[in-house]
């Protein structure tokens, strides 16, 4: 089951999310701020990571831009689940990498879809370029 890594520092929302992907079968790690985050980064590989915005330490655009600058972490799969919703930020989020933005409040139904099609097409992505070779 891919692991997944849920970086909130809202105690609620982080334990509604990891609720959501246990219950779907996910291996879900938490961190509450950027800094615990680069941490766990260090520690363990990651299928996805889903990040908020505002957070202590290091925001949510630092850490979907140290993913995308790290050749060893490149490939994770990055949601950004944020109550901002301007477009400025969100436009910044994908220009830095991301492959999804949720508004909250989400729904459950709606982050595990997009969770299965990101990790689809990841999976399939890695088939293309192994047989590319």
């Amino acid at each position: 089951m891919p692991n997944i890594l849920v970086i909130e520092d809202d105690d609620i929302m982080l334990k509604a999310i990891r609720n959501i992907l246990n219950k779907d079968g996910f291996n879900v790690v938490t961190a509450k701020d950027g800094k615990e985050a680069f941490e766990m980064l260090e520690t363990a590989e990651y299928d996805i990571v889903i990040t908020d915005l505002m957070m202590p330490y290091a925001n949510g655009l630092e850490v979907v831009s140290r993913l995308r600058n790290d050749s060893n972490k490149r490939n994770v799969g990055i949601i950004v689940v944020s109550s901002v919703g301007n477009e400025e930020t969100i436009t910044e989020a994908f220009r830095l990498g991301a492959d999804d933005y949720l508004k909250k409040p989400i729904m459950a139904g709606e982050l595990l879809i997009r969770i299965r099609k990101l990790l689809a097409y990841k999976t399939s992505k890695a088939l293309f370029v192994t047989k590319r070779k």
